[in-house]
């Protein structure tokens, strides 16, 4: 902090606008430097090829004519050799050859992920097909399993074969939507399983939603219908007479004797499922009920609004088959092993990726109604897992628990997830005495997903350096504060190189159910999602908003998300790398770094929240710790210590509210410190925030 402005440099109402597109030509300029210098260095290799290609020739003629055969053809061989030292030169061989088992592997997944969702389409199978066909031959086997529950296949589909009945007769079709807002439980699999087997669609709601969000929910997707677990019944009802008129209103209940179940039945808001579910038949679906074609719409799937209201994104059955078929060849999962998911089965990581293991490979899935970081392994032990799941912050809360006898006594030989950070990864697998880690990148509306199959740490996937056209995903050049791609002369996109931050895209092919672009039902909102004229005039990719970096055998790393990158004392500051520096240091607790404004001055400073209820982070010493593992520029300036925490669905923390609040007092509750010129963090008065304010303190 300084008491005043640099010679030269005093502040201006202007000077947070010149500071942006100040730093946006600095990008560009900096990008075009790089971009000069490797053209340059290729120019070079051409030149020298030219140069010695006609000398090859014309030395292996020579020995041809005077030498014979033999020294010609050894004449051939090593003027090949030569010249391909020279372009693509020693490198590439080199990189080929330590990558080619990883490519192998990852391109034998992707020709069976391609063969099995081929052989569907050209059946017209839809998912409750292969179900059906699994449930035929394991009837009697455990398909899903969680603290109160245990159904076997036929169950399963007794269940859902009584819900397609149900609505059958209601009058649902083909096309129809109906919403699903349920807790993890076996009838919420059952429950959207049923409506597919007419044709049904349905939205699968977030059930930490209350209040507009939820209505928005249900309104965004359409909805004519929705089915909701007693659970949430307040919930509903505070919304119910703001909902269009046509929307009917199912509430399932866990027992027919519950005492809730006449409560805000009685209204005439609602029906009640549950006997309805009973007298219908379970063996088969109604005859004349209409099926879902492969390329049906299946489900939506929310997004998780970490900066605004969730969008529904459009799975097809294709999709689905895509999407856990992927996960399954490319892990190298097994049709017997034993998965867990305490993960939200709303989303597609556990819905799909983990349920889609049972749907259509016969594998048995536990779940949880809530996540317990002390009860993960204590649950994997339990049931005799062999693959558990993780996502976002899971593996950070499961490493802050005490040792106990479950964290090394178990069966799991892999766990799959995205968020383990590099920070932590190595500490997990050997605590936890796991043998491989699958880390896999996508978004459920995109195209671009990527797995890592070899426990790379920290990468989060990778693009083959022999064959990238396989599987065309790529890092483009970008803004890294809007995300824009950084297009040249002549109007198109460019690669990035070797440790050069990008965003991440994934080509579209239509048609393709490895790279069709589905979207989200507002159809608005996808084409925000779609970047035109990306490698030639025409074609078009999903850009997925991330800034990734890939090494030189082709792994890539998450850099951060284009937005959460903020520029302060002229440098760019990553959010996720404070993040988890940060987190390390107070003891592994929820941390979320943003940047905020500062009144005359150039810039955004880095301000970091910490959920800390019961103040245990020592904020003397944080300081220090802070200047021993942060450039000066990446230090918080501002610290909030969070007395509650907001979540979403897939443990992400909300953001945008933080960001609005910024640094003032008088906005929440919560403590506020300062870092002081000392190196210090002190307490941030609504004193202190004005003088901030009126620029009498410079940081």
């Amino acid at each position: 902090m300084n008491d005043a402005a640099a010679p030269g440099h005093s502040p201006t109402a202007l000077n947070s606008t010149q500071s942006a597109s100040k730093d946006v030509k600095l990008n560009i300029e900096a990008t075009q430097d790089t971009s000069n210098a490797a053209k340059k260095t290729s120019c070079l290799r051409w030149l020298l090829f030219l140069l010695l290609t006609p000398l090859g020739a014309a030395g292996t003629a020579l020995l041809w004519y005077y030498q014979g055969a033999y020294y010609g053809l050894l004449g051939v061989y090593g003027s090949l050799v030569l010249l391909l030292l020279v372009k693509p030169g020693f490198r590439w061989f080199y990189i080929a050859a330590v990558t080619t088992p990883r490519d192998t592997i990852a391109l034998i997944a992707y020709i069976r992920v391609m063969l099995f969702v081929k052989r569907q389409e050209r059946k017209n199978l839809n998912v409750g097909d292969i179900f059906e066909a699994n449930v035929a031959q394991y009837p009697d086997k455990l398909a899903i399993v969680s603290e109160t529950q245990q159904w076997t296949f036929r169950q399963l589909n007794e269940h859902a074969n009584r819900v397609a009945n149900v609505f059958h007769s209601h009058g649902y079709k083909k096309g129809d939507v109906v919403g699903l807002l349920m807790e993890n439980r076996c009838e919420f699999v059952a429950t959207w399983l049923g409506l597919s087997k007419l044709g049904v669609i349905t939205p699968l709601i977030n059930t930490n939603l209350r209040g507009p969000s939820l209505q928005h929910s249900i309104k965004v997707g359409n909805c004519t219908a929705l089915i909701y677990s007693v659970g949430y019944r307040a919930a509903v009802m505070d919304i119910a007479r703001d909902l269009p008129a046509h929307v009917a209103l199912y509430q399932f209940n866990d027992s027919v004797h519950s005492p809730e179940v006449t409560d805000g039945l009685t209204q005439g808001l609602a029906q009640q499922l549950n006997p309805l579910l009973d007298a219908a038949a379970k063996d088969k679906v109604a005859a004349g009920a209409t099926r879902a074609d492969h390329q049906d719409k299946l489900v939506y799937i929310y997004t998780s609004g970490t900066t605004g209201l969730p969008k529904a994104a459009v799975i097809t059955h294709s999709r689905y088959f895509f999407i856990a078929a992927g996960i399954h060849y490319t892990l190298g999962f097994r049709d017997n092993d034993v998965f867990y998911t305490p993960l939200p089965l709303y989303h597609t990581a556990g819905g799909v990726m983990s349920i889609g293991q049972a749907l259509l490979f016969g594998s048995t899935v536990v779940i949880r109604k809530k996540f317990s970081a002390s009860g993960y392994f204590e649950d994997c032990a339990r049931f005799n897992c062999t693959v558990s799941q993780y996502i976002g912050e899971m593996a950070r809360y499961i490493l802050a628990t005490p040792d106990a006898p479950h964290d090394r006594q178990h069966r799991v030989r892999m766990v799959f997830g995205n968020g383990l950070r590099p920070q932590i990864w190595t500490r997990f697998v050997e605590r936890f005495k796991i043998a491989k880690v699958g880390e896999f990148y996508g978004a459920t509306e995109g195209n671009a997903n990527i797995m890592n199959n070899d426990s790379t740490v920290g990468a989060i996937g990778f693009v083959s350096r022999i064959l990238p056209q396989i599987y065309p995903i790529s890092v483009i050049r970008a803004d890294p504060h809007t995300g824009e791609p950084i297009r040249n002369k002549k109007g198109l996109c460019e690669l990035c190189g070797v440790q050069e931050p990008g965003v991440f895209i994934g080509k579209i092919v239509k048609g393709n159910p490895c790279r069709e672009f589905l979207g989200y039902v507002d159809t608005k909102a996808s084409s925000k999602k779609v970047v035109h004229d990306v490698f030639c005039k025409g074609d078009m990719a999903f850009i997925s908003g991330d800034l990734l970096v890939a090494d030189e055998r082709g792994y890539l790393y998450f850099k951060d998300r284009t937005g959460d990158t903020f520029r302060w004392k002229g440098e760019n500051v990553s959010t996720s790398e404070v993040e988890a520096q940060l987190s390390n240091l107070v003891g592994y607790k929820d941390t979320i770094v943003y940047g905020v404004s500062i009144p005359q001055t150039e810039g955004r400073a880095g301000m970091a929240a910490i959920y800390d209820p019961t103040r245990e982070v020592n904020v003397a010493t944080l300081g220090s710790q802070l200047a021993a593992t942060l450039p000066n520029y990446a230090r918080p300036i501002f610290l909030r210590f969070l007395r509650r925490i907001d979540l979403t669905g897939t443990f992400k923390l909300r953001k945008v509210e933080l960001q609005q609040q910024s640094f003032n007092p008088a906005a929440s509750e919560d403590e506020l410190h300062y870092l002081q010129p000392n190196g210090n963090y002190a307490p941030l008065t609504q004193a202190i925030y004005e003088s901030i304010q009126r620029n009498e303190m410079r940081f």
